[in-house]
């Protein structure tokens, strides 16, 4: 199963401000110390989020990060295309012509690993950022 850090760390990152943000921007160094990413990927990963609309920058000495609308309604598969990130069980492309490892026939498990990956990202178009922090806070 393919899902990179960009995926992960945009969503933790995310969290982060839906936990700590009472109408104030986040920094982008405030978060980067509480979950331990690096500022810079956390710049690369913003500059996306901010295009996708997900969050907007506030300029200014007490500037930084707010979400873009409430965090139940960001769900994580939003953040995930955000990012250019996708959850993926197959290695080869779903629709193309050449079918598994370039053959002219799907491989023996490709409907199993299919099915997963399409369960995965259902359940990702589920959840919102609001699910994720409450449920952090049940713990």
């Amino acid at each position: 199963m393919k899902l990179s850090s960009k995926g992960r760390y945009a969503v933790m990152a995310l969290a982060d401000i839906a936990t700590f943000n009472l109408r104030e921007p986040v920094s982008l160094r405030d978060i980067s110390l509480r979950q331990g990413i690096s500022l810079d990927y956390l710049e690369q990963l913003f500059l996306k989020l901010k295009k996708n609309k997900i969050v907007n920058s506030i300029r200014g000495k007490k500037g930084g990060y707010i979400l873009s609308k409430e965090a139940s309604d960001i769900k994580i598969s939003d953040i995930f295309f955000a990012v250019e990130e996708e959850v993926k069980t197959v290695g080869c492309e779903k629709h193309s012509k050449k079918a598994c490892n370039g053959k002219s026939a799907k491989c023996i498990s490709h409907n199993l690993w299919d099915e997963l990956e399409d369960y995965i990202n259902d359940f990702f178009k589920k959840k919102s950022l609001e699910d994720l922090v409450n449920q952090k806070n049940r713990i």
